[in-house]
């Protein structure tokens, strides 16, 4: 499959089809994608309507939706694990099952692909290191000095990352409205980091919390930029193998926390959030968000993460009854005008 660069209309030829015996396929526009055939290799289970099945997997901006859904979920989850399973627990088991899933499923496709990552499998390493296991290892710890409306907002600083990364290792060209509205974005985060107090902000004095999820978002900005690059095999498979790695990858952390005694294993309800990061943030998000990075790029889909402080916030209030004040309303209202002025033009192209 070819994916364009940044420059309208030049495409990078870094990968080829999904599987072997499929033609190669431009990624193209909107309406191009609507008309990919209905047997992509990809799709998560044969749909009753395959042309529907097919049209909503190359829907590009719902598939981000739904991620963003997900992992505003996914703050909320971090909150409500408390006192119930510990961080790194949490971490190792998610891993654990969603590879026992993915094998389950497609270890025949596994094998079979194999060859192909191989010569990928040091860089998919550091994949499976940063985006999988170092991200939600930070955002648990996150979790027990911030809150979830917080962990949700701050997120919104991915797209800073994203786009950064995007100018300088592919050359993307960064349109005024798009630089403006990540600028937009980058107030709305600093407001509700500082509690929309000015001395917190002179005086630096942000929550450990905040500053945690911070070093989180960029580490999984650096995972967004490498999936641009990632091995010629299908989606599905290049996932399920970084699920086994990342639940490996796992464990040292895992037995730091059983020998310092802080390790937590889950209660009867730690069990249900567990499941529920595993099915929801864990396994669909991260092949929801793939397909949008190859469907429009890192630097567009990244945009889109700046849902999650609308998701979470709201999901917070619902479920966890915490305080929503006037800071993280006028965040929010800064976090949707960079979105807004992120994909405007976009959207004209």
């Amino acid at each position: 499959m070819e994916i364009f660069s940044g420059k309208q209309g030049k495409p990078v030829h870094n990968r080829s089809g999904l599987v072997s015996g499929h033609k190669l396929r431009h990624v193209e526009t909107s309406q191009t994608l609507a008309a990919r055939p209905a047997h992509d290799p990809d799709l998560l289970m044969t749909p009753a309507s395959p042309t529907l099945g097919s049209r909503l997997y190359g829907n590009a901006i719902l598939l981000l939706i739904l991620t963003t859904l997900f992992w505003g979920g996914n703050a909320v989850a971090g909150r409500l694990a408390i006192g119930e399973v510990s961080p790194m627990v949490v971490v190792a088991l998610r891993w654990v099952i969603v590879a026992a899933l993915m094998c389950g499923f497609l270890w025949p496709r596994i094998v079979a692909e194999w060859p192909l990552m191989r010569p990928h499998f040091p860089r998919m390493v550091l994949m499976a290191v940063f985006g999988f296991v170092a991200f939600n290892s930070l955002f648990y710890i996150a979790a027990h000095s911030t809150t979830a409306v917080n962990l949700g907002i701050i997120q919104g600083s991915m797209p800073i990352f994203v786009l950064i990364g995007s100018v300088l290792a592919f050359g993307t060209r960064a349109r005024v409205l798009q630089v403006v509205g990540i600028l937009v974005t980058l107030v709305g985060v600093t407001l509700v980091a500082s509690q929309g107090s000015l001395e917190v902000l002179m005086t630096l004095s942000v929550n450990p919390g905040d500053g945690i999820m911070l070093i989180a978002c960029f580490l999984y900005s650096s995972y967004a930029l490498a999936l641009r690059n990632r091995p010629q095999v299908s989606g599905l498979v290049f996932f399920a193998v970084l699920s086994m790695i990342a639940s490996v990858a796992s464990l040292p952390a895992l037995g730091y926390e059983i020998a310092t005694g802080t390790a937590q294993w889950p209660t009867p309800e730690g069990w249900l959030i567990v499941l529920f990061i595993a099915i929801f943030p864990s396994c669909l998000s991260q092949i929801f968000f793939m397909r949008g990075v190859e469907l429009i790029g890192p630097a567009r889909a990244g945009v889109f993460i700046n849902l999650v402080p609308i998701f979470a916030p709201i999901l917070a209030v619902l479920v966890l009854n915490e305080p929503f004040r006037w800071h993280h309303g006028l965040a929010l209202a800064l976090v949707l005008s960079g979105i807004f002025l992120s994909e405007r033009k976009a959207k004209g192209h």
